[in-house]
């Protein structure tokens, strides 16, 4: 019969029965009646907004979207001319903003992204100052309004944010119709190297317009400004948009693209439907091609037209340069998607970036369970704009990797695809809490480069860049506002790799199986819809059974590290005694591989409650003798912050 102790040196015990995990049901716990040893996880902060919002019955106690659940919607209509020369951008944006919240509405709120671009304004991120975006004119319902603090039918810029205050506000099943003419200086490289121009061929246009902000059941308008470090919270739209460009350019954008056979060649068109039937890479545009591909004379101008719906965002680029390389990949047993590819002679590279885009499409819609809702996934090649990446529906932006290597660019390409899941299908408050998009992100991009590159656990990087900053000072919790960690590598380690290891880590925890229906539960469940946290963590603990509010306030709420080790292995009498200490502060099961002498390996666990009980120290009787060799996590499933005592072998 398996037993596990509680151990205290010098203290009064007593016994109590317990059934435990993998526990024989009859094991015997021996619980000390002094005060505890460790750090016990309290009850997870639940912010008010969200406890109404449930009451409501706009969200659930499940983590499922609620039975009253509502969101707002916008139509957009965007006609935008490109002057490249003068790396200048002139547009008019139509919105018709639709209030399916139950609230009256006497203001309205815009992102203007550009304007992180201002002289003066905030920021935490140094930036070129281009004089951010000039407002021509702005209407509601056709009434012009002025730029004032006072009177009726005007409008304030607050830094990145436009206020539209109009005469009658808006009632819920309302909906008003605003008109933007706005133009910009377009950044070198803008917004954090997320969108920007390389030289006189290539620009990738991003954040380029008046953008409805996010008004939704649990804070409302959401206030928070644009500093150039935490990312982006949209809501979900329809877009029409025409970008009118020199006739020497090639244009693709977010959406489907609607007059390729007015704007391309035959021949260039030709090579495109090809690519759309294809599972090896056409080569849609050559070096030859270069001022060839469109119909329009030099000196002429061309439009390219594009739609997209329930997207959170548009973004398009303009190349003068670029190869084309196109083909198809299946998102699912009968459906594909088309995958473009845009990259200059300087980046040779990028010849794979095709195939890197048709592998991580169709494994993360199997990984996800959430086919590819796309009609096209495009990368666009972008040296001296971004050195890593950038993702926006159906586009993205990436540097070279030139230095950097293969791996490293198929790395970057399945990242900025997997984000095509977190947050653009599900929508999440990147300013707020950047892990939900880029700690899922990095966790599903580790399990496609276990696909790509077999034989090698890759989340062991991210566990390895976490523990390397785990006990720093300057470690901050992954719940904390990403825009206040104390520096940016505290902000990519509790955004990026930090988070990816403990859904990992969860996965050790629940099993393959349950992780995985959690995991999927939760994209179905929250596609076009905006998830929070507690919505992510009420969905596993639905689908699991289990309550593991000890799991999130440990890794979300603080920077507790783990750190397990095994301490001593003795015979005693009939039983075999495996002593394990947790030195660390963060609770987590012991899951021990044992080697016996013989070589065969048996498994056993000591349960969390242990720990979530107070205790350092606890010892596992098992009923195996002639042990060789003992291991804490053998599989690597846990960020443990030091493996060198985790192995037990005898001498």
């Amino acid at each position: 019969m398996n037993k596990i102790h509680y151990l205290k040196e010098g203290l009064f015990f007593f016994v109590l029965s317990f059934a435990l995990y993998n526990c024989s049901p009859s094991a015997e716990i021996t619980k000390s009646v002094t005060d505890i040893e460790r750090p016990i996880p309290y009850p997870i902060d639940i912010p008010d907004r969200f406890t109404e919002a449930v009451e409501s019955a706009t969200r659930s106690e499940t983590g499922a979207p609620g039975r009253n659940y509502w969101q707002q919607f916008a139509e957009y209509t965007i006609y935008a001319s490109l002057h490249p020369d003068e790396k200048h951008l002139e547009s008019i944006v139509n919105i018709v903003y639709h209030n399916n919240s139950p609230d009256t509405l006497n203001y309205l709120h815009l992102d203007l992204i550009q304007n992180h671009h201002t002289e003066g304004i905030e920021r935490n991120r140094a930036a070129e100052v281009t004089g951010g975006m000039n407002l021509v004119k702005v209407e509601v319902d056709g009434d012009t309004l002025e730029e004032s603090y006072m009177g009726d039918s005007r409008y304030i810029v607050t830094g990145t944010r436009l206020i539209l205050m109009p005469t009658e506000p808006m009632v819920p099943g309302e909906k008003k119709q605003i008109s933007i003419e706005y133009n910009f200086d377009i950044p070198q490289s803008g917004a954090g190297g997320r969108m920007g121009y390389d030289g006189d061929n290539l620009f990738y246009l991003g954040y380029w317009y008046p953008q409805m902000t996010v008004y939704d059941d649990v804070v409302g308008w959401h206030p928070d400004q644009y500093l150039g470090l935490a990312e982006f919270y949209h809501g979900f739209s329809n877009y029409e948009y025409h970008v009118d460009v020199p006739s020497d350019w090639v244009v693709m954008g977010t959406g489907e693209f609607l007059n390729p056979g007015d704007v391309l060649t035959s021949r260039i068109y030709d090579r495109y439907q090809a690519s759309q039937e294809s599972d090896e890479v056409v080569n849609i545009i050559k070096p030859e091609d270069f001022g060839f591909a469109t119909r329009a004379d030099l000196g002429k101008r061309l439009t390219w037209k594009f739609h997209a719906e329930s997207v959170r965002d548009v973004a398009f680029s303009a190349t003068r340069e670029s190869m084309w390389d196109g083909a198809r990949t299946p998102v699912n047993d009968f459906e594909y998607t088309h995958i473009n590819t845009f990259y200059r002679e300087l980046a040779p590279l990028w010849e794979e970036v095709t195939a890197y885009q048709q592998h991580a499409i169709t494994f993360l819609s199997e990984l996800t369970d959430f086919s590819y809702p796309w009609p096209h996934m495009t990368a666009v090649e972008g040296s001296n704009i971004i050195s890593g990446g950038m993702e926006f529906p159906m586009m993205t932006i990436m540097g070279d990797y030139n230095n950097q290597g293969a791996d490293l660019l198929y790395n970057v390409t399945a990242h900025e695809l997997a984000h095509m899941w977190v947050p653009m299908i599900v929508s999440t408050d990147e300013r707020r809490y950047s892990w939900m998009d880029e700690g899922n992100t990095s966790f599903s991009t580790n399990e496609a480069r276990m696909e790509f590159h077999p034989g090698e656990d890759h989340h062991e990087d991210s566990r390895q860049s976490y523990i390397r900053w785990a006990e720093s000072d300057y470690e901050g919790a992954m719940m904390r506002r990403s825009d206040f960690h104390k520096n940016r590598a505290a902000f990519s380690v509790a955004s990026y790799s930090k988070p990816a290891s403990v859904l990992a880590a969860l996965r050790g925890v629940l099993g393959e199986e349950v992780f995985y229906e959690a995991y999927q539960t939760f994209i179905n469940d929250w596609a076009f819809k905006h998830a929070y946290p507690w919505d992510m963590f009420r969905t596993f603990e639905t689908v699991s059974g289990k309550d593991l509010e000890w799991f999130w306030r440990s890794w979300y709420y603080e920077t507790w590290t783990l750190d397990q080790a095994i301490t001593d292995v003795r015979e005693n009498g009939a039983l075999t005694e495996i002593i394990v200490e947790d030195l660390g502060e963060l609770p987590m099961p012991v899951n021990l591989t044992i080697t016996l002498t013989d070589g065969e390996t048996v498994e056993h666990s000591i349960p969390v409650d242990i720990w979530l009980k107070g205790f350092r120290v606890a010892s596992l009787s098992i009923d195996e003798k002639d042990i060789q060799r003992v291991e804490i996590d053998a599989r690597r499933n846990f960020p443990d912050v030091d493996l060198s005592n985790n192995i037990w072998e005898k001498e």
